[in-house]
């Protein structure tokens, strides 16, 4: 079984009082989060740290657990990287941690994922180490001053599906999981998934700014 039917269902009955007022408290739903993301380039690659909060194991199954967070950085090269292979990268700070990297042979990229204690702010120095090659660069924050959180996106994913969010809703508990991500493409947007425990899900894509809905998506 995913989880203890206990560890499943003490959030939902936990749920009502966390609300308070008699209203649904929606985060208490989030299985999936990613709040931020910082992006750095050279000639040779782009790199990405992605802030990640979720539930362990990870599955869309519409039953939101306890979540924990890690920070998961993608290598990408751009052109053919001098004297080998990248094999490791470290996150330099008070508290510094990295490792090797692992080759993602069907995207071409490089991963590593670690658990964290804290998230950086605005930005993040990283070590890149290649065959004999070391180069240190800092990655910045996408987010601006402008940019909603994940607990206002949520919020304007909600208003914006209030009659579906309402009929997964029976006093105060939600039937269901939120799934949110901070993109980055042209600007900032965010992903928000609404999933039910019958495997349908909602998808919207939002301005990260205005939390207008810029486009919506339904499966199956």
């Amino acid at each position: 079984m995913k989880r203890s039917l206990l560890s499943c269902c003490l959030p939902f009955f936990l749920a009502p009082v966390l609300a308070g007022c008699g209203s649904c408290n929606y985060t208490d739903y989030l299985s999936d989060v990613r709040s931020d993301l910082f992006l750095a380039e050279t000639e040779y690659f782009s790199v990405s740290l992605a802030c990640l909060s979720r539930e362990t194991p990870f599955l869309t199954d519409g039953v939101a657990c306890s979540r924990s967070d890690t920070v998961e950085i993608t290598l990408t090269p751009l052109s053919d990287l001098p004297e080998g292979n990248v094999c490791a990268v470290r996150v330099l700070g008070e508290e510094p941690y990295g490792g090797e990297m692992s080759f993602q042979s069907v995207t071409g990229d490089f991963l590593y994922t670690q658990s964290c204690s804290s998230f950086p702010q605005k930005s993040v120095s990283l070590e890149i180490e290649w065959g004999e090659n070391t180069l240190s660069i800092t990655a910045t924050s996408v987010k601006n001053d402008s940019t909603l959180t994940v607990e206002q996106a949520l919020g304007k994913a909600v208003e914006a599906e209030r009659e579906r969010v309402d009929a997964l809703t029976d006093k105060n508990v939600f039937s269901g999981e939120f799934h949110v991500r901070l993109l980055r493409r042209d600007k900032n947007y965010y992903y928000v998934g609404i999933v039910d425990t019958r495997d349908n899900t909602t998808a919207l894509l939002l301005d990260a700014d205005t939390g207008a809905v810029l486009a919506r998506r339904s499966t199956p």
